[in-house]
């Protein structure tokens, strides 16, 4: 068996980045997808011309040495390509109901475009040892 994404898409807004009390730098950040929209089982164009586009957010988590790069190096419309692993949560929200969520955790994040006005100059590829 194994828990296994790679996503290719655009950085939706500036990373985010943490610490938890134990000293672990989180990094977030949100990658968009695109794919074909289909109207009965169809692709189609839009008004102009083109095939239109639905499009998925990604929330993506890297820690430590990743996520410090992540954060100094990525910017809000760079192209990247994440690895990494499906993690579902459930926690009690204040009003007592059961919430869920799902995050890609990644263990690698490779740029395939510079951020804006090339502030990633130089950029290492990353990954999580």
């Amino acid at each position: 068996m194994t828990n296994l994404v790679i996503l290719v898409g655009r950085i939706a807004r500036d990373p985010e980045t943490r610490t938890t009390q134990g000293g672990t730098g989180i990094t977030s950040i949100s990658v968009a997808t695109d794919r074909p929209a289909r109207k009965e089982g169809k692709t189609y164009k839009d008004e102009n011309g083109y095939t239109a586009k639905d499009s998925e957010f990604h929330r993506i988590t890297c820690f430590n040495g990743l996520g410090q790069n992540v954060a100094k190096y990525c910017t809000k419309g760079q192209l990247v390509t994440v690895e990494g692993r499906i993690h579902y949560t459930q926690w009690e929200d204040q009003s007592g109901a059961k919430r869920y969520g799902c995050e890609i955790i990644a263990d690698k994040v490779d740029f395939l475009s510079k951020g804006r006005q090339g502030g990633n100059e130089g950029a290492p590829d990353i990954e999580e040892d």
